[in-house]
């Protein structure tokens, strides 16, 4: 009885820490699409990191979604793949670098808000504030003297924040089937969210001229590790951890692809970025300890025996809701006329 404790908190520190290298890896994503990949094929670049890893892990579990989960995975693969990456596309495309990423930050502040609604949670106050100290954290690192503001970027940023939150907590509502892996699980998501960007791709980008050995191994650690590896950290760790403070973890695409920049592009990184980093990541650390928020309780009727909405409804859906409170930007490729800035890495390594 007396490790149970340390046991548990050892447990979740090791999930935390596995979870939060899915955000990690995603903010590898622009030095690969710059270094590697063919330029001004973005929508292709998506479609290569979910499709093909989606369907190899169907071939590899042998495990499809049946039943109501048919309806369930094409709206979970659509709202974090398949809908998520256009708009961040028009968002990177009409905004700077800097203004996109911070708009991108805001996810774990609509993630809380979106937990209320979709999971019945009181609005967790202590974690949507360090989202708010998160977001401060990855401004100072990205925004510059550019950040001018067009109303359809600034429309399409905050829907990808939106579409993200809401498939995050959805992901959370619904939980994953009884005997599906978490490999497979990723693998349902990704295949939905790859049909879904197939005809936009192939209408608008459509199949870059020629792809060599570099675009090869660019495109495969994108959909191997970047894809089907990372968004099985992604949703393993969901399922258990908290949904809010898991949101907080995606700070470190933003903070990961700014490094890679600066150690592998020459991108300078100021007394400002460096105060920025320190803010994102005491951030995402205090996320993690604040304290988990209860679901709100509704005491029925008299003489009722419905359930409130904290108590289990024998005849509701089948959902994993105990442990309340759990975020993929796909990049644009190529770098911007004037060269990549901090601020342009920072966007392009979200999910």
């Amino acid at each position: 009885m007396t490790t149970a404790a340390p046991d548990a908190a050892t447990g979740r520190v090791t999930l935390t820490a596995l979870t939060a290298l899915a955000p990690a890896v995603w903010g590898t994503t622009y030095v690969v699409t710059t270094e590697l990949l063919p330029p001004g094929h973005p929508l292709f670049a998506a479609l290569v990191r979910a499709l093909p890893a989606g369907l190899a892990a169907l071939l590899l579990t042998r495990v499809v979604p049946r039943g109501p989960w048919l309806w369930k995975a094409a709206v979970l693969g659509t709202l974090n793949i398949g809908a998520f990456f256009p708009l961040l596309f028009v968002a990177a495309e009409r905004l700077p670098g800097g203004v996109a990423a911070t708009l991108a930050a805001t996810q774990p502040i609509v993630v809380a808000l979106a937990a209320v609604g979709v999971l019945g949670e009181r609005l967790s106050g202590g974690r949507t504030g360090w989202g708010a100290v998160g977001v401060a954290g990855v401004a100072l690192v990205v925004l510059g003297p550019d950040a001018a503001m067009d109303p359809l970027g600034i429309a399409a940023g905050i829907g990808g924040a939106v579409t993200m939150a809401l498939g995050v907590t959805l992901t959370k509502r619904w939980g994953r089937p009884d005997g599906v892996s978490a490999p497979a699980f990723a693998g349902w998501q990704l295949t939905a969210g790859g049909c879904v960007l197939l005809v936009p791709t192939l209408l608008i980008d459509g199949v870059p001229a020629r792809v060599d050995g570099a675009a090869l191994s660019g495109y495969a650690w994108l959909g191997i590790v970047g894809g089907l590896l990372a968004y099985t950290l992604w949703f393993n760790g969901l399922r258990s951890l908290p949904v809010t403070a898991t949101a907080l973890l995606t700070l470190l695409s933003p903070l990961v692809a700014a490094a890679f920049g600066a150690l592998l592009l020459g991108e300078g990184l100021g007394v400002v970025q460096l105060v920025g980093f320190a803010l994102a990541l005491t951030a995402m650390v205090g996320g993690q300890l604040a304290p988990a928020e209860r679901p709100r309780t509704q005491r029925p009727p008299a003489g009722s025996s419905r359930p409130g909405p904290s108590e289990p409804d024998p005849g509701g859906p089948d959902t994993d809701t105990t442990d309340t409170d759990t975020t993929d930007t796909g990049p644009p490729d190529g770098p911007s006329p004037d060269g990549p800035s901090t601020a342009d890495t920072a966007l392009r390594g979200s999910p």
